[in-house]
């Protein structure tokens, strides 16, 4: 009889042990940089007014608790997708473009990978180096055999390594698949200019290509909603067909409530009714059908003027945060004269700071400064403030100095 004893023992998610960690230390001056969560001066965790406001509005409409179809609320999918592409009316009539809501953006590329695997026969992925921890490992609980990392950061100058980046996926075979980061690139904060998206456009549609965006930090990049859907915009004008994973967990800050939508984009002439239906078995076999509080909330800022505008202002006042802290961090740490340059930091966009520690760094951090982050050294922006800046620099001149 098979034994779960004998299954093979793997270590614990990098993200969990770390938290896991810092909640079991008892040090007053304790700084937790691990997980990407906007929070407040205060360290505690940021709600969105404008959410809360809307989740009354959905709890008080709230007449049943009845089934969603598989493909979820269209009006949020719908909803979803015009925040990408904008004025989508037709394209939704003609059936050139739909969603389907999933759980979360890592819902959202689960269910993406399934429908490649299954029903297009894709077996290659391309992601960048470094990325989002799970990319590689969805698309290989999918079935996807190949798993290719192209350069992207070049870690001798912290800039983005555009000409690997660009040999890497011409030298894809024919049908790859090729994970996008559209802005606020995870972890390294390093987004693409327009004309090196015109570029990528051209090399996809020359190798025939398949294009899977990967959005979760839509006008927390730029500050600007329309801004940080650029280069998703510019691959439908250029008549590429893609997917998009969309996250709405750090958007609105509702990140329990794991909303998420994938966008398919289609060409004319193609049968989205049949592919619908493709997508919808997948989501049966998965979890059947999704939940509804998050996505309706959701649901009522977008369709509401002026719960809306409120919403996307909001932004603003987040990205500055961002920005103030990311210039206090770099003078701090220059002004201790940390080892390396740290113009990094600020060139860099969104809720991350790559400092691209090594593993020991990072330990020597934890383990004598009481100082938590992953080990590729990703730290959340917002995890600092104003009270613990100086000593964290401290910290990382200390560490740099006697860990180099």
């Amino acid at each position: 009889m098979v034994q779960f004893n004998n299954v093979p023992v793997v270590g614990r998610n990098g993200y969990i042990e770390a938290d896991t960690a810092f909640h079991n230390d008892i040090s007053p001056v304790k700084v937790d940089l691990v997980f990407g969560t906007f929070r407040s001066e205060d360290t505690s965790q940021y709600l969105l007014p404008v959410v809360k406001r809307a989740e009354n509005m959905v709890v008080n409409d709230t007449s049943s608790h009845d089934y969603l179809s598989p493909a979820g609320i269209e009006g949020f999918t719908k909803s979803a997708s015009s925040l990408l592409l904008g004025d989508i009316d037709q394209l939704w009539k003609d059936g050139m473009v739909f969603g389907v809501q999933c759980i979360g953006g890592a819902g959202a590329l689960k269910i993406g990978a399934e429908f490649l695997s299954r029903y297009m026969n894709c077996t290659t992925v391309y992601y960048p180096d470094p990325s989002y921890e799970i990319h590689g490992t969805i698309f290989e609980f999918s079935g996807f055999v190949n798993t290719f990392e192209y350069r992207y950061l070049n870690r001798e100058t912290k800039a983005i390594d555009f000409d690997g980046l660009c040999e890497d996926i011409s030298n894809a075979s024919v049908d790859s698949v090729v994970i996008l980061h559209a802005c606020g690139h995870n972890p390294t904060g390093l987004d693409l200019t327009k004309d090196q998206w015109r570029i990528i456009a051209e090399i996809m549609k020359e190798r025939k290509l398949i294009p899977f965006f990967d959005i979760a930090y839509q006008g927390m990049a730029s500050g600007d909603i329309e801004e940080d859907a650029w280069a998703i915009r510019y691959f439908h004008s250029e008549g590429l067909q893609f997917l998009c994973a969309q996250s709405f967990s750090k958007m609105f800050t509702m990140y329990n409530e794991r909303v998420g939508n994938l966008m398919v984009v289609l060409k004319s002439g193609f049968n989205s009714d049949s592919l619908k239906i493709h997508f919808e078995r997948i989501v049966r076999t998965l979890y059947s059908n999704p939940p509804n509080h998050g996505a309706r909330t959701v649901f009522q800022i977008l369709s509401n003027p002026e719960l809306y505008k409120e919403w996307s202002s909001s932004f603003k006042s987040m990205v500055v945060r961002i920005i103030e802290i990311r210039r206090a961090f770099r003078k701090a740490l220059e002004e201790e004269g940390a080892p390396g340059k740290w113009n990094h930091i600020t060139d860099q966009k969104g809720m991350f700071i790559l400092l691209l520690l090594t593993d020991s760094q990072v330990e020597y951090l934890r383990y004598f400064h009481h100082i938590y982050m992953v080990k590729s050294g990703r730290i959340n922006v917002t995890g600092l403030n104003f009270t613990n800046i100086s000593y964290v620099a401290k910290a990382i001149n200390d560490t740099l100095r006697k860990n180099i």
